[in-house]
């Protein structure tokens, strides 16, 4: 299917017959962490996009405060750089599939792709993942291998891995022949060969001149822009982001806007833009395969397409995977809502979830029978972590539930379930529990590989399977194993397992946590709160040791009497407890439970909050 659409494009570009041969549009893919935003750093640095002496930030393409917490890039962003004359439109785009979406727009505008693989680590399941889509788009892929400064670097044995992931991912021979280079991102560095002298990225930028295809265009069809990005602009609003397609467009053109309903709706142009470097400036025409940023209507969706109103003709809308994972928003309705947030209405949060819809093309918002409530549809449970984490941020208050696949019905009508295909890497001591509970969780082993005292695993599992385990995993094997997966597709549903075999320890009453509670609570289980946290009623103050929930009283004191021994009364000092962190509460709840997320506070609790009514049904 993958080599028909390939051919498909092929075909199509056989009936372009110009080039506009100053443009280069390129996407940087990679695994998570191998380098992607720091080498795109050394780009800007080397090209002249920021004047000598200038002092700039590290990472400057991670523009969101979670990005640069985390270290990872979640959403795709246009950039630019002119190399001896030629302009080139860089896309950073994210490593993890959960983000694939952001990885499918992105290829939509450019013409190549650098992949970048990490010289000690080589290949990874994300580097699959994303290849895979510029494989199939019928991109041409530049092979940077980087960090070969790494003392752990194999970099013969990463290469051949490389070509070995082509070959398994069925790509053209055009498509294997790829040229290849050698890179220190973090100095920047490439070179053509390993013995070569590296001194700047000029071989990079060399490549990327004569091996990426200047973008085509038919002269003879009318302007056309595929929407494949949204902004927004304080002064201008809404911004439409896209490749131009074919044609030309200028400030104050009349043009139409075509979306899903495919009814031409008038659009004039109030703002027209292009990169430079990663900032806009102001532009008064843009031609055939350059990246334009459109201002002109609020009415655009990511997919739409814009063109001239005398001949509206659509291109083809972009198409992502279906989401796997769902997730449940409603209001926080518990006795500290509206103390810590300034957004607690159910009317806002719908409102920032249809925006969120918008302008991420893997996320779907569906209504549900209650009100105040809505089902959020993705494609991985941490996309869905990383929305709400936006959300408490922006100063949403919110509840949200455990993370549940998306079942399906298969053709013979029966029950489907979304698969993973889990890469493992632990020191062989752990294999032996890691095996053992996935196989628990329907997982089967498909693949092992003992390297250096290292085993390299691959399961094919439920994904249902993995939610919560993260944690658990990194436990298991001491914080040294590594865990990735890629969805693989649906297959008939392999069964129930145990999911979480531990209770709650549920707070009885209002009040203050005090340490002498806790401190007698301590025997029954995992504690989450500290002395002096408030709680209330239906609050989920601990992890219990047994399979029920328990009803404790938190605020319980030490009755005071008359009476004092001849020595020092104990002292009552609670013992440390973990942080909870969103990921970690998302994994916990069961599915009668909720974490209410606040701007200060992440707390677990009870879906019913009323004792009574939890036991009495009702």
């Amino acid at each position: 299917m993958a080599q028909n659409k390939i051919e498909n494009i092929r075909t199509e570009n056989k009936h372009n017959k110009e080039q506009n041969k100053n443009i280069r549009n390129i996407a940087i893919i990679a695994h998570v962490d191998h380098g992607k935003t720091t080498l795109v750093d050394a780009m800007f640095k080397q090209s002249g996009v920021f004047r000598q002496g200038k002092e700039i930030d590290d990472r400057v393409m991670d523009s969101m405060d979670l990005e640069r917490e985390r270290g990872i890039t979640i959403s795709a962003k246009n950039c630019s750089v002119v190399l001896d004359g030629i302009k080139v439109n860089i896309l950073d785009t994210p490593g993890h599939a959960d983000f694939g979406a952001e990885v499918e727009r992105a290829l939509s505008m450019v013409d190549g792709a650098i992949l970048l693989v990490d010289a000690s680590e080589g290949p990874l399941p994300q580097t699959r993942f994303v290849l895979k889509k510029a494989l199939t788009a019928g991109l041409r892929i530049i092979v940077v291998v980087n960090k070969i400064d790494r003392p752990d670097a194999r970099v013969t044995e990463v290469l051949d891995e490389i070509y070995d992931l082509f070959i398994d991912l069925d790509a053209t021979d055009d498509q294997i022949d790829f040229p290849v280079l050698y890179a220190i991102g973090k100095i920047g560095v490439a070179k053509h060969q390993l013995s070569d002298e590296g001194v700047d990225l000029q071989p990079l930028f060399k490549t990327i001149i004569d091996k990426i295809p200047a973008p085509s265009f038919d002269p003879e069809e009318p302007f056309q822009m595929l929407i494949s990005d949204l902004g927004h602009s304080d002064y201008t609003g809404r911004l439409a982001i896209g490749k131009i397609a074919n044609g030309k467009v200028s400030s104050k053109d009349e043009l139409v806007l075509i979306g899903k309903n495919e009814q031409p709706a008038k659009l004039k142009v109030s703002s027209l833009q292009t990169y430079e470097g990663p900032a806009l400036c102001p532009a008064t025409l843009v031609e055939a395969g350059d990246i334009a940023v459109i201002s002109g209507t609020d009415g655009f969706e990511i997919g739409d397409t814009i063109c001239t109103k005398d001949f509206p003709k659509p291109l083809p809308r972009i198409t992502v995977d279906e989401p796997t994972v769902s997730m449940m928003f409603t209001i926080c309705d518990s006795p500290f809502s509206g103390l810590e947030g300034k957004y607690v209405q159910s009317s806002k949060i719908r409102e920032r979830l249809e925006k969120e819809a918008l302008a991420n093309v893997a996320i779907s918002l569906k209504e549900t029978a209650e009100r105040d409530s809505f089902v959020v549809q993705g494609r991985g449970e941490f996309q869905m972590a990383i929305l709400v984490e936006t959300m408490r941020r922006e100063g949403f208050e919110l509840c949200v539930g455990r993370p549940e696949v998306i079942y399906k019905t298969g053709e013979n009508g029966e029950r489907t379930e979304p698969i993973e295909h889990l890469f493992i890497d632990c020191d062989e001591a752990f294999t032996g529990i890691v095996t053992e509970k996935l196989s628990m969780k329907k997982g089967r082993l498909t693949k092992l590989v003992n390297k250096r005292g290292r085993a390299n695993m691959e399961f094919s599992i439920p994904s249902r399977s993995l939610i919560g385990y993260r944690d658990e995993f990194l436990t298991d094997t001491k914080g040294t194993g590594i865990m990735n997966s890629i969805f693989e597709g649906y297959e008939p549903f392999r069964g129930d397992f145990p999911t979480r075999r531990t209770g709650s320890l549920v707070s009885d009453r209002k009040g203050k946590a005090v340490p002498y509670a806790l401190y007698n609570l301590e025997p029954r289980g995992r504690l989450m709160i500290i002395p002096g946290t408030p709680v209330y009623e239906g609050m989920i103050v601990g992890e219990h040791s047994k399979e029920n929930d328990l009803d404790v009283n938190p605020c319980k004191e030490k009755k005071l009497t008359n009476m004092r021994a001849s020595g020092k009364d104990e002292s009552t000092i609670c013992s440390p407890i973990k942080p909870l962190t969103l990921e970690r509460a998302l994994n916990f709840v069961n599915p009668d439970e909720l974490v209410e997320v606040t701007p200060l506070s992440i707390r677990v609790r009870k879906r019913m909050l009323s004792k009574q009514r939890r036991y009495s049904g009702k």
